[in-house]
């Protein structure tokens, strides 16, 4: 894994500054999340097919959403959209806890297994709804949502954010854009960022889910 994990860790770093994120990337085993015959594909910059119409999605913007996150190494994060386990695999080298929910049962499943063979143990993986969040654990200082709402953030993902918490999004109004939403004293604070392109958000009544 060394040199690969070194090349695209340096690659990254053109976009990304964030020293802790570029560590996880060289830290995480990213071929161990994409089906066995894209494996050669495991450490190129782009995103790759899992099945059931989802993706593992591009490092660079795996890597941007975890930045955008700032995270100390001591939050509780709750990840929409398991996909692969890759995005939750990043966070959890980032962070102290992490939750990630899923609608697919089946890439949850898998996402187990993903995680398991990479050693990652601070992870709890739920099959659900992720556009409701996970209340039972809430309020989180970090939400990722890897896939996009075409509706805008859900409002039960907003309300499960602590004080000073931090949750990106993308967001489908016309064109995909990253969003950033940080909950102050009395408000929350909105910033619209770069263009994206990610699977929509499905949820068990039908719209659409996930990719990470």
């Amino acid at each position: 894994m060394g040199r690969h994990a070194d090349r695209l860790a340096r690659l990254l770093g053109q976009a990304v500054a964030d020293r802790r994120v570029l560590e996880a990337v060289r830290a995480v085993p990213r071929d161990l999340f994409v089906p066995e015959g894209l494996r050669a594909e495991a450490w190129d910059n782009v995103p790759l097919p899992i099945g059931a119409g989802q993706t593992i999605s591009q490092p660079l913007v795996v890597a941007r959403m975890c930045e955008l996150l700032e995270l100390t190494g001591d939050e509780r994060v709750l990840d929409v959209g398991t996909g692969s386990g890759y995005h939750a695999a990043l966070l959890a080298h980032l962070t102290r806890w992490v939750w990630s929910i899923e609608v697919h049962e089946h890439l949850s499943h898998q996402a187990a297994a993903n995680l398991e063979a990479a050693g990652i143990t601070n992870v709890t993986l739920v099959v659900g709804d992720g556009s409701r969040g996970l209340p039972p654990h809430a309020p989180y200082d970090a939400i990722n949502v890897a896939a996009a709402a075409d509706a805008g953030i859900p409002p039960e993902l907003e309300q499960q954010l602590a004080p000073g918490g931090r949750l990106v999004a993308p967001v489908e109004d016309g064109e995909q854009r990253l969003v950033r939403l940080r909950r102050t004293e009395d408000r929350v604070e909105r910033l619209e960022l770069e263009r994206v392109r990610f699977v929509p958000l499905v949820t068990p009544r039908g719209s659409s889910a996930d990719s990470a």
